[in-house]
């Protein structure tokens, strides 16, 4: 969310930004709600005054006194003009603040302008292209020779989009994940297992709602309280880490010599995929559930600083993969599909060979004070005021998809696949998955 008075006084530059990201939002009708709001709410406090004046005149004269009688009229006239004017001002301020929360962020000057994927920059390549002496098969294909995916059985229990992973392919996940998991220790950021179960306020803080709204599942039944009562408040399953371990964060005010914040989450994930129906239907590339762990950075609101952390989360994620020896290209995403609330984002894709190109791993995100303001988090700088800090995320990694580059990337021409080193001690200290 930005800050009106900033889109009052850079209205050219947030229609503009609304126009390349391609988000529908009416700046000038904004604007004129915030004047109506203000102006409602002026017409409140006078009305609460004369209100108060009149009980005070009351109060001065004796029961049965004519000017008394004529005082209560008025105070009842006053008390249905102030009901019409609160309501009013109700309206104004619900419709302001849906507004609010639909006007993009501003994109750094260095992001791509563009409204498709085609436009996105490539910024980095790492790694050779495997090439392979025998016949290419997918991790569709290898999963079920070596049984370790079973596709065919995870859509008849879970319907479509369900898998399970069997054997190797177990230890291979919780593996990638717990061996990225330490890694990020190692670099200084506080392990979580954040719930992933959500009050709506954390969707809307992280900017997940409202825009993204159709991609999260919402609990149909979302329990009762101890004493039986049903809970009315709406509760939905995270698709990520990232809105739990903001919301962690609500309402605090940080003290500048403890920033940045470094979190990370290990968490399941479920995302319903609405938008991608007809899209990478086969097998583990776009699904319902999986895990991830991911990661944020709190900031003071320095643009320069918190561009180097940017630069550092990605530097992680790309550390990884090299660890991995899977070749990954970057790609600086244009201002159309980045999302509203993003400032500056980098994606980072993975070679899949049984796609003949590289797939989506890693998305490492700038959002500045967008989600801040949303959520209440600020921190007190070098002279004593309060500000709203900055936010940034990073996938550290998200797993099955992972699992698609290492076993098709590593697999041998006997129908093996190899497990990269470092994960080796996650498998038993297999070399590798074997047909039995």
């Amino acid at each position: 969310m930005l800050d009106i008075k900033f889109i009052e006084e850079n209205k050219e530059l947030v229609k503009k930004a609304a126009k390349l990201k391609k988000v529908d939002v009416d700046i000038d009708l904004l604007i004129s709600l915030n004047k109506e709001r203000k102006k409602l709410l002026s017409e409140i406090e006078r009305i609460r005054r004369e209100r108060n004046r009149n009980v005070q005149e009351i109060e001065k004269k004796e029961q049965g006194n004519s000017d008394r009688e004529r005082l209560i009229e008025k105070g009842k006239s006053i008390k249905n003009k102030l009901k019409k004017v609160e309501g009013d001002f109700r309206e104004t301020e619900a419709r302001f603040r849906k507004m609010m929360l639909v006007v993009p962020n501003i994109p750094s000057p260095d992001t791509p302008i563009g409204g498709e994927e085609k436009d996105n920059v490539e910024v980095k390549k790492w790694g050779d292209i495997p090439k392979f002496d025998f016949p290419l098969k997918s991790h569709i294909e290898l999963g079920k020779e070596l049984d370790i995916l079973d596709l065919k059985t995870g859509v008849k229990v879970s319907g479509f989009r369900g898998y399970y992973l069997k054997n190797e392919a177990v230890l291979l996940h919780f593996g990638v994940l717990w061996y990225a998991l330490n890694k990020m220790i190692e670099k200084g950021f506080t392990p979580f297992l954040p719930p992933t179960l959500l009050n709506e306020f954390a969707l809307i803080g992280s900017g997940h709602f409202p825009s993204e709204k159709d991609e999260v599942y919402q609990i149909a039944n979302p329990g009762k309280l101890e004493s039986g009562k049903e809970i009315k408040n709406p509760k939905y399953l995270a698709g990520t880490a990232e809105p739990s371990l903001l919301a962690y964060y609500t309402d605090k005010v940080l003290k500048r010599e403890d920033l940045p914040i470094k979190a990370c989450g290990l968490s399941q994930c479920y995302r319903s995929e609405v938008g991608s129906y007809g899209k990478d239907t086969r097998g583990l590339y776009r699904i319902h559930e999986f895990m991830k762990v991911e990661q944020i950075m709190i900031s003071e609101a320095d643009i320069e600083k918190s561009n180097e952390y940017l630069e550092e989360m990605r530097a992680f994620s790309e550390e990884i993969l090299q660890d991995l020896n899977l070749p990954y290209r970057v790609l600086s995403i244009c201002t159309a599909d980045m999302g509203a609330g993003k400032y500056k984002m980098y994606d980072v894709e993975t070679w899949m060979p049984s796609r003949n190109s590289y797939g989506e791993t890693h998305s490492d995100s700038n959002l500045t004070d967008w989600q801040a303001r949303r959520l209440n988090i600020k921190y007190t700088d070098k002279d004593g005021k309060k500000k709203y800090a900055f936010a940034l995320n990073n996938t550290v990694i998200a797993s099955p998809r992972i699992l698609i580059a290492i076993i098709e990337n590593y697999q041998q021409k006997d129908g093996s696949v190899r497990i990269p080193e470092v994960l080796k001690p996650y498998v038993g200290n297999k070399d590798s998955i074997e047909k039995d």
